[in-house]
């Protein structure tokens, strides 16, 4: 299923919530954990106009800082959770993961960050809120189910490559003592394979990161370019990280198929605003 309804079924992993009238996306597999909140928004319910409209969580996107920040607080009453304990990467395509304490509760968003390049959340710690955002790249939601810890990263195709699921999973460990098969993952609404074309360029740091994958995440269009499976590729660095393929939840939802109701990179032109996922102990 790529294709998003708005009612409060979806599909086999995910369902469409509401709340004063505001739809999110959650996963059915997280939602059955009662000390967790998990979170992925769409592009209503805002207060951002035109081309934004309504629920734009970016800060860069050539949106005024009050609906952003508006939009935040508004989203953040809809999902249960406090708007000044958002914690937000610094997204620039890595695999840098920052563990998170309630010192670095709101920024991002109420204050500044003093760091970067960071793609990768994690924490153990009541209250906060981790925070990443999209609009056709990968949100990877991860739970450590027996220590109570989790992690939330922005995956593109770089993070991909460079398997930050893993990465985020390893940091995890170090930490918080997290196992593999003690872990949840989910691989949140992004664009699908049909709707993504890369160049040969591209195509080829796939092949050598998955070599032994490359029929199921690549399909050769014969001119140079190719359709690349960001699902599959998160699905395997998942598996290879030690999580049981019955703990990996892959989206039904794919962004560019949805750009009614969700932001989308390549759908949208570059013209957007930024999704965001969410994820908190409470």
């Amino acid at each position: 299923m790529e294709y998003i309804k708005l009612n409060k079924e979806s599909g086999s992993t995910t369902r469409i919530n509401f709340n004063n009238g505001v739809p999110y996306i959650s996963y059915r597999i997280l939602d059955d954990i009662p000390w967790l909140k998990n979170a992925v928004s769409t592009r209503l319910g805002g207060v951002s106009k035109d081309y934004l409209a309504s629920m734009n969580l970016g800060f860069n996107r050539g949106d005024l800082d009050e609906n952003v920040i508006r939009n935040h607080e508004i989203f953040a009453n809809v999902i249960g959770v406090n708007p000044k304990n958002i914690v937000t990467g610094n997204q620039t395509h890595t695999t840098n993961v920052k563990v998170v304490t309630k010192d670095d509760c709101g920024k991002g968003i109420y204050r500044d960050r003093n760091y970067t390049d960071i793609d990768g959340l994690i924490t153990n710690e009541k209250g906060i809120v981790l925070a990443t955002y999209y609009a056709d790249c990968v949100p990877l939601l991860i739970v450590d189910t027996k220590n109570k810890a989790i992690g939330l990263s922005h995956s593109g195709w770089r993070g991909t490559v460079g398997k930050i699921g893993k990465v985020t999973i390893e940091k995890m460990g170090e930490l918080y003592g997290t196992k593999p098969e003690d872990i949840v993952a989910c691989i949140g609404p992004s664009i699908c394979q049909k709707c993504y074309e890369i160049s040969e360029e591209v195509a080829v740091q796939f092949k050598e990161a998955f070599p032994d994958n490359i029929k199921e995440i690549l399909i050769d269009k014969g001119n140079g370019k190719y359709q690349l499976d960001l699902w599959e590729c998160n699905r395997i660095n998942f598996k290879e990280a030690g999580v049981l393929p019955e703990n990996i939840k892959v989206t039904d939802i794919c962004t560019c198929h949805n750009t009614d109701v969700l932001f989308s990179h390549r759908g949208h032109n570059g013209k957007r605003g930024n999704l965001g996922a969410f994820l908190s102990i409470v």
